[in-house]
């Protein structure tokens, strides 16, 4: 494979640069074990979500939030991505 192009040299140039990937793996141990940091964003996002249910149920107002099946997973993942960006962001 020749490099004689400029612009094919810069491009694997900077393709190998950001595939040097993390320092490290992004995890918090948890009595002994590694668990991952997505794992509590995740499940942070789940109780969000279930907060939200819950109190839209007590207000009579569940049906702000249609259709469902693209509302919730919705509402789940911005409370996991802002759980990660609050948390996680170093």
């Amino acid at each position: 494979m020749a490099l004689s192009n400029p612009l094919r040299l810069v491009t694997l140039t900077a393709v190998g640069l950001l595939l040097g990937g993390c320092t490290f793996a992004p995890s918090i141990p948890v009595f002994g074990a590694a668990f991952p940091d997505w794992l509590f964003c995740i499940v942070g996002g789940v109780a969000g979500t279930v907060i939200v249910h819950v109190a839209l149920g007590r207000r009579g107002a569940r049906g702000v939030l249609e259709p469902v099946a693209v509302s919730y997973p919705a509402l789940c993942a911005l409370f996991a991505m802002a759980a990660w960006l609050i948390f996680f962001s170093h």
